[in-house]
């Protein structure tokens, strides 16, 4: 299995980032996902919106409720994709659908029907139930959907980083730091260099990392932890409502994109994260 970040090590961290399907509406959205892969972006999350993520800090909660009351769908969510990645030269899309609000109802086999016949490159399903965990990493991986794991340092076992490791056919989102959306390593992101160790060890091939990554010094500790991406969501999303609020929403996210794309200062901001199986 090959890397599914495809910039080498050595040359940094690539990036991730988190938006909400619809903050802005999708016919705004279009410019900001070319103009991510124009300036290198090698992933974007992209969530179908759900309220009260319990996860999230309110920049992002915001940016939820106003994806919510454009009543964007997963069918809507999934046909942009197909829309806009014949136009991508790089950058991948990764899934996030929450269990409650996106999967449960439909049913996980009609869902991963429906992504399996998509354009999406991989799939994060947040807060799915333990007990269904498994027969959705076997059902993913008989529709040849690539799965993201997730995991925490510290707080996760060495049992729950082999099983991260040995089930992400996507990437492996290790969490910085166990809390809420924001929180960061007190003691910088170096500390995690032994977290990623043992997860390579456990034969993960991608790892991307998120929770408080907010500037330049920060991507380069986390080039020193032999990580393969940085997650970036709260501070993504900030650049969408300050876009907004201004009434220049591209604008606003290509200065943002400028600040993060290779030997630029990254602009302050938080990371997204979510919990799956």
């Amino acid at each position: 299995m090959s890397s599914f970040f495809e910039r080498p090590t050595a040359a940094g961290p690539g990036t991730v980032i988190f938006l909400n399907a619809g903050d802005p509406p999708l016919g705004e959205f279009v410019g900001l996902v070319l103009d991510m892969d124009r300036a290198g972006v090698d992933c974007l999350e992209l969530a179908v919106p759900f309220p009260d993520s319990v996860t999230d800090g309110p920049v992002i909660r915001r940016s939820a409720s106003r994806a919510l009351d454009t009543g964007i769908t997963l069918e809507q969510v999934l046909a942009f994709i197909d829309g806009i990645k014949p136009q991508l030269r790089r950058l991948k899309i990764v899934l996030l659908a929450d269990w409650s609000h996106t999967v449960r109802q439909p049913g996980l086999a009609n869902f991963l029907a429906a992504v399996a016949a998509s354009s999406v490159d991989g799939l994060l399903i947040h807060a799915l139930p333990p007990i269904l965990r498994d027969e959705y990493r076997r059902s993913a991986a008989l529709a040849g959907i690539p799965v993201v794991t997730t995991c925490y340092d510290v707080v996760s076992s060495q049992e729950t980083l082999r099983d991260a490791a040995a089930s992400a056919s996507a990437y492996v989102y290790l969490v910085a730091k166990y809390g809420r959306s924001g929180s960061r390593p007190t003691e910088g992101y170096e500390s995690l260099k032994g977290t990623v160790q043992d997860l390579r060890t456990y034969g993960a091939e991608s790892i991307a990392v998120g929770f408080g990554v907010s500037t330049r010094a920060d991507l380069d500790q986390l080039a020193a932890t032999g990580t393969d991406a940085a997650i970036i969501g709260t501070a993504a999303v900030a650049a969408v409502e300050a876009g907004s609020a201004a009434g220049d929403v591209r604008a606003a996210f290509s200065a943002f994109l400028h600040n993060i794309t290779p030997h630029q200062p990254l602009t302050e901001g938080i990371s997204h994260v979510c919990s799956q199986a």
